[in-house]
């Protein structure tokens, strides 16, 4: 996480912080096997290109876009908006 989204999931209650650390691990997971298989990593895509995304976290009032490294096999968030 970069460091605007680090601050913002320091700022949510922890149970909040637990819940979107976990969601975030196993999203990392989900697009690592996605792109293992040729498939797009889940989300919305947000370019052409197939490397910027979007997601709302179910049952939580949050959202995020990461981008995927498919070379790097890795994801970076570059914006998490928490309503509150």
């Amino acid at each position: 996480m970069e460091e605007v989204p680090a601050q913002i999931m320091l700022d949510m209650p922890p149970d909040l912080a637990k819940a979107i650390t976990n969601f975030i691990v196993a999203l990392a997971l989900e697009a690592g096997a996605a792109v293992d298989a040729g498939r797009n990593p889940p989300g919305d895509a947000m370019d052409d290109l197939g490397i910027r995304f979007s997601v709302q976290v179910d049952r939580e009032p949050v959202l995020f876009e990461y981008v995927a490294y498919r070379d790097l096999r890795e994801i970076r968030i570059p914006t998490l908006v928490w309503f509150h």
